[in-house]
């Protein structure tokens, strides 16, 4: 079984600092900003063969906000289900109330635990570490997240409290689908609906998300993992350093994904701040699946009222499928997920070469193929060259200037024939090589001898 440790603290201890620097990543958005961290998430430290869960959570404290109810709830439930507790303390500072408090709560849980200094690099000094002392505190390790000091001692700690026996090599698989939309459309509440737990912060407050939380859960005796987004607003660029670097965030995850379900608040219908993003994630080549949430706030009228607007039409949702849903309702959950199942499984298909050529000369056989700089493009094959997007390379007399419009019509024929909705299609044409190019044929001795008479005979009858 894999153990786990949390990260508990105050907000702006160091926490997220610590996480990225365990699991070696930067999934963990990093700031002077308190509070950003909200939800739990996820990330594995691998010391020599062994393998750890590691969760950071956000910042316990007095300070009254908006969710600290909800963030507080969170990070108890991940200590409780932890098998390792670090709790994070700022030693730059003075000992505060919340901290003693914090540490009383986890004493109450009887979990392994031990308190972590951070901010030694900092040269204010404080009494924390004797206050802490003199609390009966025994485990105690001081260490700077930032500049890495103390991070091997906090690892060899960390492996002390574990048999070293256990075998750590079962890390969480699975299918990861990038969860992504515009803010509050429901992004929370259906990883929520659906894994069965209150897992992230859910609130009326757009922005509530700022990172991407990685969430796995099971379904029918597989894995898979959620990645939940932060909502990508219109200004985004121009907004503030954090909402920016949340967007940066919510592109990396759809990168890393196997598929992106892209959530639209039906609502307020398709707007284009929707058709922005899906041009965005589409750029990436993955396939991508549209849900039309809170489709139960709207009447049979109202819904065909908005798969009529223009913004609907719009060539950004062409091929792709869109399932109607409610995730406060758990509407529409199976039909959505047995689609993503199926073009999940398409857009990791690798076509014969033989079916791919079947295709291409009945196309070619349909139309007048054009002509570029009065040659007439002629298909020799194609094969399959890749997925992510789905490519496609054909051979052919022209690589360059052929018409888009000659391109469009052999995409939407092999998508159509090959039932790729919803994944990315591209094709790319390549000349094939002239095989004497660059080749010259060896005279023998007799052949140079013949071409010198012939050069001597062609200057004197001049």
């Amino acid at each position: 079984m894999l153990n786990s440790i949390a990260i508990l603290g105050r907000p702006n201890v160091g926490k997220s600092s610590l996480f990225n620097r365990l699991t070696k990543t930067r999934n963990a958005i990093v700031s002077d900003f308190s509070g950003l961290t909200k939800d739990r998430n996820f990330g594995y430290l691998s010391i020599k063969n062994h393998r750890f869960l590691i969760i950071d959570t956000g910042g316990i404290g007095s300070e009254i906000t908006e969710f600290s109810d909800a963030i507080t709830q969170q990070a108890i439930f991940a200590a409780a289900d932890s098998n390792l507790i670090l709790l994070v303390i700022d030693s730059s500072e003075e000992l505060t109330h919340d901290d003693i408090n914090l540490l009383e709560v986890i004493r109450k849980m009887n979990k392994k635990f031990f308190v972590v200094l951070n901010k030694i690099d900092i040269k204010k000094q404080s009494s924390t570490k004797d206050d802490l002392m003199q609390k009966g505190v025994r485990y105690l390790i001081e260490i700077s997240a930032e500049h890495s000091k103390g991070i091997k001692d906090l690892q060899i700690q960390i492996t002390n409290q574990f048999d070293p026996l256990v075998e750590d090599d079962d890390e969480i698989q699975g299918t990861k689908i990038a969860v992504i939309g515009r803010p509050n459309a429901g992004k929370s509440t259906f990883i929520n609906q659906f894994t069965k737990q209150n897992r992230l912060i859910v609130s009326n407050i757009p922005g509530t998300t700022i990172d991407s939380i990685h969430v796995p859960f099971s379904f029918n005796e597989k894995d898979y993992v959620f990645i939940d987004t932060a909502g990508i607003r219109k200004k985004y660029k121009q907004s503030h350093p954090v909402e920016y670097f949340s967007y940066v965030r919510a592109m990396h995850s759809v990168d890393e994904s196997d598929i992106v379900l892209m959530l639209i608040d039906a609502t307020n219908g398709v707007v284009d701040q929707d058709l922005r993003i899906l041009n965005l994630v589409r750029g990436y080549g993955k396939p991508v699946i549209v849900a039309l949430n809170k489709i139960d706030e709207l009447s049979r009228k109202n819904i065909l009222q908005l798969m009529e607007t223009k913004k609907f039409q719009n060539s950004a949702l062409n091929n792709l499928h869109v399932i109607k849903i409610s995730a406060l309702h758990k509407h529409g959950f199976k039909k959505l997920f047995n689609t993503i199942l199926r073009v999940n499984r398409l857009a990791k298909t690798n076509f014969s070469t033989g079916r791919l050529n079947k295709l291409l000369k009945k196309f070619m056989s349909s139309i007048n193929p054009p002509s570029v700089s009065g040659r007439q493009v002629k298909m020799r094959y194609v094969h399959f060259g890749g997925i992510h997007p789905t490519k496609l390379i054909i051979h052919s007399n022209v690589s360059s200037k052929i018409p888009s419009n000659f391109k469009q019509y052999l995409i939407n024929s092999f998508r159509d024939e090959l039932n790729l909705k919803s994944i990315e299609l591209k094709i790319n044409f390549k000349k094939g090589e002239n095989p004497y190019d660059g080749k010259k044929n060896k005279l023998t001795s007799r052949q140079i001898k013949k071409k010198k008479r012939l050069i001597k005979y062609t200057k004197k009858s001049k």
